[in-house]
C-alpha cells in the first residue's frame, strides 16, 4: 500500500525540484571543465587524491614550489612538459584544482541539502531511494576520476582513454539522471516503456550515451586534431587504415582514423533516429532533442575545421550535454503523455 503523502512533503516539491536543477546545472559546468583539463593537458598536474585537504590549494611559494616537484616526478613531465616554468605549471595546476574543487562542492550541494530535507521530513518515500542513488553515483565518479588520473602518473603522458570514455560517461549519467529525478519530483507513477514511441524514445537516450562514450575515446585519443576535413576524411568516405591493428577490436579503441570515423557515423545515425522519432512524436522534447542535435552536429563540424581550438571543444563537450538532457526529457514526456492517455481512457470507461 502507497504511504500517503504529508503536506510538509507536498511542500517541499519546488525546493528540491530547484536543488535538483541547480545540482544539474553544477554537473553540466562540472563536465565543460573537465573537457578544458583535458584539452589543456591539465589533468596530471595534481599527483595525490585528498578528498578532503586536496580542496585546499597551494597557499605560499613553497607549497608551490613542492607540489611542483612532485609534477616533476610524472612522465608527462620528463617527456612532454620538460623545462615548464613554474607559472606554466600554476596555469594546468588551477585548471585540475577548480576540476576537483566543483566535483567536492557538488558533493555538498547533493549531501547536505538531502540531509536537511530527510531530518525534517520532506521528502516523499519514492524519492528517498532515488537521492541516495544519486550521491552514491557521485561518490563512484570521484573514486573512478582517481582511478584515470593513476592511470598517468606512471608509463603515460596522459591519462587511459577507457577510462576517460568510462569517467566521461558516468558523469553523462549522473546528469541524466538528476534531470530525470528533477523532471519526476511529485510523480509516484512506476513508468516503464511498454509502447513502441517508449522503447524508441529510450533507445535514442542509449545511443546518445554511447556517442557521449565515442566522444570520450575521441578526446582520449586526441582524434579530434587530425584529418581535420569535412565529409571526407583523409580524402575519402572510407579511409584506408581503419582496420590496421590487430585485433581488430583494438581499432575501436585505439586507433585514432577508427576512433573519429566511428564517431561520425554515431552521430549521423543519431541525427537520423532523433529525426524519425521527432516527426512521430511531435512534442515539445522531440523538437527540441533534433534541433539539439542538429546545431551538435554543426558544431561537431566546425570544431573539426578548426583542429579543436579550446572553445570550440568546450562548446561541443556542453552541447553533448545538451543533447542527452533532451533525449532524457523526451523519454519522461513520452512516459508522461502515455500515463495520461491511459488515465483518461480509464475516466471514460468509468
Amino acid at each position: 500500500m502507497m504511504t500517503p503523502i504529508t503536506d510538509r512533503e507536498r511542500a517541499a516539491r519546488p525546493l528540491i525540484r530547484a536543488w535538483l536543477w541547480f545540482a544539474a546545472f553544477l554537473v553540466f559546468v562540472m563536465v565543460i571543465v573537465g573537457g578544458a583539463t583535458r584539452l589543456t593537458d591539465s589533468g596530471l598536474s595534481i599527483t595525490e587524491w585528498q578528498p578532503l585537504l586536496g580542496a585546499i590549494p597551494p597557499l605560499s611559494e613553497a607549497d608551490w614550489l613542492a607540489a611542483f616537484e612532485k609534477y616533476k616526478q610524472i612522465p608527462q613531465y620528463s617527456l612532454v612538459n620538460h623545462g615548464m616554468s613554474l607559472a606554466e605549471f600554476k596555469f594546468i595546476y588551477w585548471w585540475e584544482w577548480a576540476h576537483r574543487f566543483l566535483g567536492r562542492f557538488i558533493g555538498f550541494v547533493m549531501i547536505v541539502p538531502f540531509l536537511a530535507l530527510w531530518l525534517t521530513r520532506r521528502i516523499e518515500p519514492y524519492l528517498k531511494p532515488r537521492l541516495a542513488g544519486l550521491i552514491v553515483l557521485g561518490g563512484l565518479q570521484g573514486a573512478l576520476g582517481w582511478y584515470m588520473v593513476k592511470s598517468g602518473l606512471v608509463d603515460r603522458v596522459d591519462v587511459s582513454q577507457h577510462r576517460l570514455a568510462a569517467h566521461l560517461t558516468l558523469a553523462t549519467v549522473i546528469f541524466g539522471a538528476i534531470v530525470w529525478t528533477a523532471l519526476g519530483v511529485g510523480d509516484t507513477r512506476r513508468q516503464r516503456p511498454h509502447a513502441p514511441g517508449q522503447w524508441a524514445a529510450l533507445g535514442l537516450v542509449a545511443l546518445i550515451l554511447l556517442q557521449v562514450a565515442a566522444g570520450g575515446f575521441v578526446a582520449g585519443l586526441d582524434a579530434g586534431m587530425g584529418y581535420n576535413t569535412w565529409p571526407l576524411m583523409d580524402g575519402q568516405w572510407i579511409p584506408v587504415g581503419l582496420m590496421i591493428m590487430e585485433p581488430v577490436w583494438r581499432n575501436f579503441f585505439e586507433n585514432a582514423m577508427t576512433v573519429q570515423f566511428d564517431h561520425r557515423l554515431l552521430a549521423y545515425l543519431v541525427a537520423v533516429c532523433a529525426g524519425l522519432y521527432a516527426w512521430r512524436a511531435r512534442s515539445q522534447a522531440s523538437l527540441a532533442m533534433i534541433a539539439a542535435v542538429a546545431l551538435q552536429i554543426a558544431l561537431g563540424i566546425w570544431t573539426l575545421l578548426e583542429q579543436v581550438p579550446l572553445y570550440l571543444g568546450l562548446m561541443h563537450q556542453g552541447g553533448a550535454m545538451i543533447v542527452f538532457a533532451t533525449a532524457v526529457w523526451a523519454l519522461h514526456e513520452a512516459l508522461s503523455r502515455q500515463e495520461a492517455r491511459g488515465r483518461k481512457l480509464r475516466q471514460e470507461m468509468a
